[in-house]
Formats: C-alpha cells, sequence, structure tokens
C-alpha cells in the first residue's frame, strides 16, 4: 500500500481537483504575455482620453486567461496523466472556452485603437493579408479546429505528448492557436472577416461550428478503440474507473462543453447583430432629418395635411364640409 501511494495520485475527488495545482513555466509566460499586453493597451487608450469597457477585460482575464491557467495548471494536468477525462477538459476548454474569453475581450480592436498610426496600419494591413484571411476563413478555420481534435486523438500525436514534455506544452498552444483562428475574427469589431459575411451569416457559421464541434467528442465517446490506450491501461491508478469508460466520460465532457460553449456564442453574435442594425437605423433616420431640412426652409414651412373630404369631390365630401361649415 505504501509503494501504491508513493506511485499513484489519490483519487481525483472534487476537492482534491479544486484544491490540486502546479505550476507551468511555459503556460504562466503565455498568460503573462498576453495580460501585460492587454493591460498596457488598455492604460494606453484610456491615457489618450479613450475608454475601454471593463466587461471586456474582465471577459479576457478571466474567461480568457482563467482558461488557459485552469487548463494547464490546475487539478486537470495535475490528473491529466493518469485518467483521460480530465485531458480531455484541458484541451477543449484551450480549444473552445479559452479562444471565447479572449475574443470578448476584443484585442484586435484593442491593438488598433492601443497602437500609433503606422503600428495600426501595419495591424490591419498584415490581417487583410492572403495567409491570414485563408487562415480566418470561416469555413477554412472551421475545418481546422475540426481537424486539429481529430488528429490529435487518432494520430500519435496526444500519447507522445503525454510522454514527451515541450510536445505536450506545443500541443496546448496549437489547441489555442486553432480555435482563435475561427472565433477572434468573427467577435472582433475590426473588419477581419470578408464583406460578405454579415451578422446574419456570422450567425449561421457560428451555428454551422457549433455542430462541427460536437463531432470530436461524439467520436471519442462512442470510438471502441482506448485513444492512447498502452499509456493509460499502463498509469491507470486502482480507483480509476474502467479505462474505456474513463474514455466516455471524456467523450461526454468535451460534447456537453462544446455544446455549453457555442450557445452564448451564439447570443454574442445575435447581441452584436441587434446593435449593427439599431446603429444602421439611427444612421439613416439622421440622413432623412438631414435630407428634410433643407427643403423645408427653401419652400417655407410645410402645409399642415388636410382631410380628405376639404380636397376630394364628391357628394359625401360636399355633405361634409358643409356640416363642418355647420358646426
Amino acid at each position: 500500500m505504501s509503494e501504491l501511494s508513493a506511485v499513484y495520485l489519490p483519487e481525483a475527488t472534487i476537492g482534491r481537483l479544486l484544491g490540486s495545482w502546479q505550476p507551468d513555466v511555459p503556460a504562466l509566460l503565455l498568460v503573462a504575455v498576453l495580460g501585460g499586453l492587454y493591460g498596457w493597451g488598455v492604460v494606453r487608450v484610456r491615457r489618450r482620453g479613450g475608454a475601454w469597457p471593463p466587461a471586456r477585460l474582465a471577459a479576457f482575464v478571466l474567461l480568457g486567461l482563467g482558461t488557459i491557467a485552469v487548463a494547464t495548471m490546475s487539478g486537470l494536468a495535475v490528473y491529466d496523466r493518469e485518467l483521460f477525462w480530465p485531458a480531455a477538459v484541458q484541451n477543449v476548454g484551450l480549444d473552445l472556452l479559452a479562444p471565447l474569453g479572449l475574443a470578448l475581450g476584443d484585442p484586435l480592436r484593442l491593438a488598433v485603437e492601443a497602437l500609433p498610426e503606422g503600428g495600426a496600419h501595419r495591424l490591419r494591413r498584415a490581417l487583410t493579408g492572403r495567409l491570414v484571411r485563408l487562415l480566418t476563413f470561416p469555413l477554412v478555420s472551421t475545418a481546422l479546429v475540426l481537424a486539429t481534435e481529430l488528429t490529435l486523438y487518432f494520430t500519435p500525436y496526444f500519447a507522445t505528448a503525454l510522454r514527451v514534455g515541450w510536445l505536450h506544452e506545443l500541443m496546448y498552444l496549437h489547441l489555442l492557436a486553432a480555435g482563435c483562428l475561427f472565433v477572434l475574427p468573427v467577435l472582433s469589431r475590426e473588419q477581419a472577416l470578408p464583406a460578405w459575411c454579415t451578422h446574419p451569416v456570422r450567425a449561421a457559421l457560428v451555428f454551422l461550428d457549433g455542430v462541427v464541434d460536437a463531432v470530436p467528442g461524439l467520436v471519442v465517446m462512442t470510438h471502441g478503440t482506448l485513444i492512447a490506450g498502452a499509456w493509460y491501461l499502463h498509469h491507470a491508478p486502482p480507483w480509476s474507473p474502467d479505462v474505456l469508460h474513463d474514455q466516455q466520460l471524456g467523450g461526454g465532457a468535451m460534447l456537453g462543453i462544446a455544446e455549453l460553449v457555442s450557445v452564448p456564442f451564439l447570443l454574442v453574435v445575435l447581441a452584436q447583430w441587434v446593435r449593427a442594425e439599431r446603429a444602421r437605423t439611427a444612421v439613416l433616420d439622421r440622413c432623412l432629418d438631414s435630407e428634410l431640412v433643407p427643403t423645408a426652409t427653401a419652400e417655407g414651412p410645410a402645409e399642415l395635411v388636410r382631410p380628405w373630404w376639404e380636397t376630394e369631390a364628391g357628394e359625401v365630401a360636399e355633405r361634409m364640409r358643409r356640416q363642418g361649415r355647420g358646426d
């Protein structure tokens, strides 16, 4: 028993998952760099007299950077080499949840507003470059996310990453980058997508992406062959469930998180659509008002609208006019 306790981690209870943490230096550096750059941008915008919504800052830090930290350093990272389901939650969090939080912070618009004019121009030119346009093209980026997940689990990629530390860190970055390629351009206020990607089109693409994101979880959950089976059969602790059942739990968690993320993602796009329509209506109203004012001043005061019986001929109209004069 003493030998087993020295080799295996204690049972993964909710308390241990919440209370177990381990440092991950590359992930800490990434969180520090992203957080530092974002904070510098917010300070820069405010010093110029502008404003940056606190909600965007909170989404970037708490949901975006927070998910990265939890996925790479919490109890999920502590147990990911002994159980499959914590690794699956890690990966789907980095692939779907963390990019959503980062995108809600709109770092692309923040960078454009914070950088000097020359730097902002170069950034916009880079965003419209051929390679970036290709990688962020909605159907291409959706296919990249799906290909990343399927390649991860159905090639030696994941099993090798469990053994090789630097590849494991590269896998984290790969998942995060693949998710950001789709989410960042869709939610950014910068024009990072083709002109035909209007808000209705974006809503349809997000709905399609939610359907596609469910595929890896379904495949993993129903796949009869063990994923990284040699590793998990060798490292499974005595208290763990059956390895195949563990894989099914991981697939179910992937499916559930993917669907939970797709709902707020779609709601955010719909909210942007409503705001865009309101802004467009306000602009049209101002244009109409500006066109009506010169006409009124050039032609004199507008004539009051007269009732139909005063302008039309006929027996009924004549009767109404006589009645009006009598009154």
